[in-house]
C-alpha cells in the first residue's frame, strides 16, 4: 500500500499549513487593492502587489460545483469512495477545492451551504453542510 500524498509547505504556504493544524482558515488579502487571494501567492494576481496579509476567514462558503469520486485513486482511498470533492466559494470571495464531509454525496448539491471543518493527520481543511 503506498502512502497518501500531502501537501509540502514551502515560504509562501507555510503560514496557511500551520493555521490548518491550529483549526483556523486563512487567506490572504492583498494591502495595496483590499483583495482576498486562494492559493496562496507571493504576489496579488489582482494588481501584482507583493503586499499580501494573511487574515482569519470566517470559514463559511457555498459548493460551487463538485464531483463524486467513485472509484480510489490508490488504494490509501479504498475505504472512503464514494466521496465528495467540491469546489467550495468562500465569503472572502476567493475558491478552494477540498472535500465535503458529513453527509452523503448523493446531499450534496451547488449552492450548498458549508462551513470548514478540520480533519486528518496531518490536518487538512474539509466543509461540512450548514443548512
Amino acid at each position: 500500500m503506498s502512502e497518501r500524498a500531502y501537501p509540502l509547505p514551502d515560504a509562501v504556504t507555510q503560514a496557511f499549513w500551520d493555521a490548518i493544524g491550529e483549526d483556523r482558515l486563512l487567506v490572504q488579502r492583498c494591502r495595496a487593492c483590499g483583495r482576498h487571494v486562494f492559493y496562496p501567492r507571493a504576489v496579488c494576481p489582482h494588481c501584482t502587489s507583493g503586499e499580501l496579509e494573511w487574515v482569519q476567514a470566517a470559514g463559511r462558503g457555498r459548493v460551487h460545483s463538485f464531483t463524486v469520486v467513485h472509484r480510489a485513486p490508490d488504494l490509501t482511498y479504498k475505504d472512503e469512495v464514494p466521496y465528495v470533492v467540491a469546489l467550495i466559494d468562500l465569503e472572502e470571495g476567493v475558491r478552494m477545492m477540498s472535500r465535503v464531509v458529513g453527509c452523503r454525496p448523493d446531499e450534496v448539491r451547488c449552492e450548498m451551504a458549508v462551513r470548514v471543518s478540520f480533519e486528518g493527520d496531518p490536518k487538512l481543511p474539509v466543509w461540512r453542510n450548514s443548512e
